[in-house]
């Protein structure tokens, strides 16, 4: 078994010395069980992750098929000329609730990737080339 020698503050040892006690293990074995833990944490974090921030990745992406934004195109057009009628004004309706929907769960998954990066949001929508669209 190979040895690493720890500097340790007088604190440090006296709080790792208290812990081992209460589990009532000795401090060496007390010390590599927690530095074992500590390890397979990090490992299990950093496989999950890369699977989270692509689950993250792929809401973000996720949007209508481009034929139903060829139908809510054609509709909104169809209420600009005022010729929709009442079954496509409430199709378009449905429409933009989808729409609005998916945006939520874009700006949530967003938010949420921006956390696993430790990132502000505006940082995180600048590297995936999201611009915010400004009205007004």
């Amino acid at each position: 078994m190979t040895q690493i020698t720890l500097d340790l503050s007088p604190e440090l040892e006296a709080q790792l010395r208290t812990e081992a006690a209460k589990q009532g293990l000795d401090p060496q074995r007390y010390i590599l069980e927690t530095l074992h833990t500590r390890l397979a944490a990090n490992k299990a974090t950093a496989t999950q992750l890369p699977t989270e921030k692509a689950d993250l990745l792929q809401q973000i992406n996720l949007g209508l098929s481009a034929d139903m934004w060829d139908e809510y195109y054609a509709l909104i057009d169809k209420r600009q000329t005022e010729t929709l009628t009442a079954d496509e004004h409430h199709r378009l309706i449905e429409i933009s609730d989808q729409i609005e929907a998916l945006n939520v769960d874009r700006i949530q998954a967003l938010v949420q990737l921006a956390a696993l990066r430790q990132q502000s949001l505006e940082n995180v929508m600048d590297d995936l080339g999201i611009k915010p669209v400004v009205y007004g």
